[in-house]
């Protein structure tokens, strides 16, 4: 009789979301948690090719790897080897020549124009002057890797990242920060004429390598990456980080000398924020301008994770209602939101920016537990002459 551990039903979950109603091969994976699956089979081929490359897999994905668990009642899940990756074609690896852990992402350039794009516009951004420009927050493309059997194969190697909201801002001093780089990375992606077009809450991310002493695990961001216990991390008032746009496959790299009108009109694509106008499907047929709707997201962003979800973000809301009119025309350009930007952090005051970030719902039990700890925290850091805006 089958007895499934903790992992094995969640795994088959997992699998169950993603892929729809269990096949035969579904049911063989999940009865044998020993094996490596579907894409990950992909990596475990290309695991000595990698490595020759400079690039080191996690061992679950070595060709001669031997579950540690095998032979034993233990639960695959105590086990940082029994991990699987539930993205196939996105994959973490450990740069031999310095340790440092990277992000492995394949492209297939045979079928889709989005690949083409996202590997020339991530090679134009992480080149020549552009790649050393602090306005530049591209999740650059360190190198492009030609997989050997796949022609139409290639790999890109990026910085290891996560979500720009995990851990949660302590301050609002953090949010601003964080603010100032979103809409300079946006002001630099179209002084460059390009027009992201999915610059949504999960294509950015933050370099937390700095907060993390002992980095986190892929599968489970709130974990070790040795699976040993829970991710311990420091403030980004103690470490600053730089937040990046990552995917570039919805993105368009315009030739203002080519282009009929300018700024060019487009039809609307539909990436991870629906909510713009011209989204909706009365607009579906009617061109428009993408930098304008990049504004758009950059300024619902800000809408849906912090003004609607904190007290005390009243003062970006003149400037974050303007980003997010109706009529694309009358929201300003990315230019506009910096100058008036500049203004706006330039008008709080420091014991604004040290307070705690407060969410809406939090229970007033909860903000008394954790005032005593800010407050700690708070005349170290000034102690320490740690800036309230911590700018990387």
């Amino acid at each position: 009789m089958e007895v499934m551990t903790p992992s094995h039903e969640r795994r088959a979950a997992r699998l169950a979301a993603l892929l729809g109603p269990e096949t035969e091969e579904d049911r063989l994976v999940r009865e044998n948690p020993d094996t490596v699956s579907y894409g990950e089979t992909w990596w475990r081929k290309h695991y000595e090719w990698l490595l020759h490359s400079g690039y080191k897999l996690r061992p679950r994905y070595a060709p001669d790897w031997t579950p540690p668990w095998q032979g034993t009642n233990e639960d695959p899940d105590k086990f940082e080897e029994g991990q699987d990756n539930t993205y196939y074609a996105i994959m973490d690896a450990v740069r031999v020549s310095d340790e440092a852990v990277v992000t492995l992402k394949q492209v297939d350039m045979s079928t889709r124009r989005t690949s083409i794009a996202e590997v020339k516009i991530n090679e134009y951004l992480s080149s020549g002057p552009r790649a050393s420009d602090p306005r530049n927050h591209s999740a650059q493309v360190s190198e492009v890797l030609q997989v050997p059997d796949e022609p139409h194969t290639k790999m890109l190697v990026m910085p290891f990242l996560r979500p720009f909201y995990d851990p949660r801002f302590q301050t609002f001093g953090e949010v601003v920060a964080f603010f100032t780089q979103l809409f300079e990375g946006l002001q630099f992606l179209h002084e460059h004429n390009i027009a992201h077009r999915d610059c949504t809450r999960n294509n950015i991310m933050m370099d937390a390598t700095h907060l993390y002493p002992d980095l986190w695990h892929p599968s489970n961001i709130h974990k070790r990456r040795d699976w040993k216990g829970k991710a311990k991390h420091f403030t980004r008032t103690e470490r600053p980080v730089k937040y990046y746009f990552i995917d570039y496959g919805l993105s368009e790299r315009y030739n203002r000398e080519t282009t009929p009108t300018w700024p060019p009109l487009e039809l609307p694509v539909h990436g991870g924020d629906k909510s713009a106008p011209e989204n909706q499907e009365k607009n579906y047929n009617t061109p428009c301008n993408p930098f304008a709707t990049d504004v758009y997201y950059i300024g619902n962003l800000v809408r849906e994770n912090f003004i609607q979800k904190y007290h005390g973000f009243s003062f970006m809301k003149g400037l974050v209602d303007d980003m997010v009119q109706d009529d694309p025309s009358k929201r300003p350009q990315a230019d506009e939101v910096v100058a008036r930007f500049a203004k706006i952090r330039k008008s709080l005051y420091p014991w604004q920016l040290r307070a705690r970030t407060i969410r809406k719902k939090e229970w007033k039990v909860v903000t008394l537990w954790r005032l005593p700890p800010h407050v700690a925290r708070t005349v170290r850091f000034i102690a320490t002459r740690k800036p309230a805006i911590p700018d990387p």
